[in-house]
């Protein structure tokens, strides 16, 4: 069983912040963008980048249109534009789902999956990567939402469910996947004068998922506990998440995680040494490894 999988990025919720510089993505976040993609079509199934047309460009102007077996697919231009990209930063993942045909696995660029994990995927309907504590400030309860007149949060949803996280999900169910995107995109629409950025987003896109399933008495797979996860033991997975507050303020952090990745794509994948050498940002890394080999 070989299992398609997605990357996604959206680039507008960038020009929000930053409206008048040029794109770009961070040295850290381009390592790990080309381990997650090889080491997913390594060892479990093939994948593709969902994007717009500056992400597209952006991509193949490092030459990296290849790491993705499947290619570049160019459709988050279309985004509704009732959607705040300054609040809903990670809409795009919502959209690439919704037109994505189940079985498959949506797993960030800061998501490396280093084994085989089809077992673990096999017969579960909806698998994430762990489930999150309820706290109040990130996931506070639904009178914090306003929404604009005529719109409703569905009446059944159990408010008491633990979210899930989803920088790794895998679903099988086609009738969950469509249930959950279309509520979490209606939520996005017809969110009312909301700026909070964090409580906004994790409602759509981490705890309607496990809202939505349970709606459908459908059981969500946890994977491993959040513990495990940043346990030394465990050797399945690699989320840079919380590290990269570290490493935007360390520079020695950043160098020392940016050579590793580097090592291991030249070890793993050495027909792509050519690409890390090519790539601006990567440079200064690159030559480095290439004085101590």
């Amino acid at each position: 069983m070989m299992i398609e999988a997605f990357h996604s990025n959206w680039t507008k919720p960038f020009f929000t912040i930053n409206p008048h510089m040029d794109y770009y993505v961070e040295d850290f976040e381009i390592l790990t963008t080309i381990l997650s993609a090889l080491k997913w079509r390594e060892k479990n199934g093939s994948i593709k980048m969902i994007t717009d047309e500056v992400g597209a460009n952006y991509y193949k102007s490092m030459g990296l249109e290849n790491i993705w077996d499947l290619g570049i697919e160019i459709s988050l231009d279309n985004i509704d534009y009732d959607i705040d990209s300054s609040v809903f930063w990670a809409a795009g993942k919502l959209y690439a789902l919704k037109e994505q045909k189940s079985p498959c696995v949506m797993i960030d660029t800061d998501f490396i999956v280093w084994e085989n994990i089809r077992e673990i995927l096999k017969n579960t309907q909806v698998s994430v990567i762990h489930k999150e504590k309820i706290i109040k400030e990130v996931y506070p309860n639904k009178e914090f939402f306003k929404f604009k007149d005529g719109y409703f949060l569905d009446k059944g949803l159990d408010w008491t469910v633990l979210p899930s996280n989803t920088a790794f999900m895998y679903i099988s169910n086609e009738n969950l996947k469509e249930y959950y995107t279309e509520s979490a995109i209606n939520f996005m629409k017809n969110l009312d004068n909301n700026s909070d950025k964090i409580a906004n987003m994790v409602f759509a896109e981490q705890r309607l998922i496990s809202m939505c399933a349970k709606m459908k008495n459908i059981d969500i797979n946890e994977i491993m506990t959040l513990e495990e996860l940043f346990s030394n033991k465990q050797k399945l997975f690699t989320h840079t998440w919380g590290y990269k507050k570290e490493m935007r303020s360390d520079f020695n952090k950043r160098k020392e995680f940016c050579i590793r990745c580097i090592v291991r794509i030249i070890k793993d994948f050495p027909k792509y040494e050519e690409v890390i050498a090519n790539i601006e940002q990567l440079k200064i890394y690159y030559e480095e490894v290439k004085n101590f080999s």
